[in-house]
């Protein structure tokens, strides 16, 4: 079975880089028209998507500012019905209680949740209009298992979890579904740049200790997060809403 996306409209916030990049572009090679909404350029993404003969817009924009993604989102919804809605977009913070300032918090809570909320806000009344759409938040395992020093980004995808469960509950009559993916370690550029910054001289030490700290062995790839959403984002998932789904290679129930 091919899951296809056909003449689906799709908006990816934070889709120029990692888990947003990888959702991009398979939901562009499933038939979905891209619009791929972030800080950054997306200009390379949209690229590799409409040199494979895909259909792929960016839109640059900050989640955390509710005019700007209401803007966009109005525009992009001129142009076709929005289907599908995926919140990548976040930034992470390493440090305990202690150790986060009350400008670390805001920091976080103005992407990480504000961020949803203001796509979720954006998008909202247009799939109730239409009676049907797809939402889908990237959470963490961190939002449901505590681990050293993720105290302000493990509270962050607590609170994107809780949103999910509720918009899934208030929207289910309007045809309206509503899940989150719960990564646990992902290898993605941001991880390389993590390590190098965090533990200077003893990167290939901490990639391995990092990567073992999966029960499988090995962190996470974004094709294998972006297959997961693609099945949660189509038709071939209708019946599935107000769910966390964890891609954690066993990090959560084998740990």
């Amino acid at each position: 079975m091919t899951i296809s996306l056909k003449n689906k409209s799709a908006v990816i916030t934070g889709g120029a880089s990692g888990i947003g990049k990888a959702i991009a572009l398979l939901f562009a090679e499933a038939g979905a028209h891209v619009h791929v909404v972030d800080l950054s350029s997306s200009d390379p993404v949209v690229s590799e998507i409409t040199g494979k003969k895909g259909k792929g817009t960016g839109h640059l924009g900050d989640v955390s500012n509710q005019e700007d993604i209401i803007r966009i989102i109005n525009l992009i919804s001129i142009q076709s019905p929005i289907d599908i809605l995926v919140n990548c977009a976040g930034i992470a913070h390493v440090g305990n209680l202690e150790k986060t300032s009350v400008a670390d918090v805001d920091r976080l809570l103005n992407v990480n949740v504000k961020g949803v909320y203001n796509s979720m806000f954006a998008c909202i009344a247009h799939m109730k209009e239409k009676k049907s759409g797809v939402i889908l938040n990237m959470a963490s395992t961190v939002g449901t298992v505590g681990i050293p020093d993720r105290f302000a980004y493990s509270m962050t995808k607590g609170a994107v979890i809780a949103m999910t469960m509720s918009v899934a509950r208030d929207y289910i009559d309007y045809g309206i579904r509503c899940n989150c993916i719960s990564p646990a370690r992902i290898h993605t550029p941001f991880v390389d740049g993590f390590i190098a910054k965090n533990y200077p001289g003893r990167e290939k030490e901490m990639f391995d200790v990092l990567s073992k700290s999966q029960p499988i062995g090995r962190m996470g790839k974004p094709d294998e997060v972006a297959r997961l959403a693609l099945f949660l984002c189509s038709d071939e998932a209708a019946f599935i809403t107000g769910s966390d789904y964890p891609i954690d290679g066993g990090f959560i129930r084998l740990k």
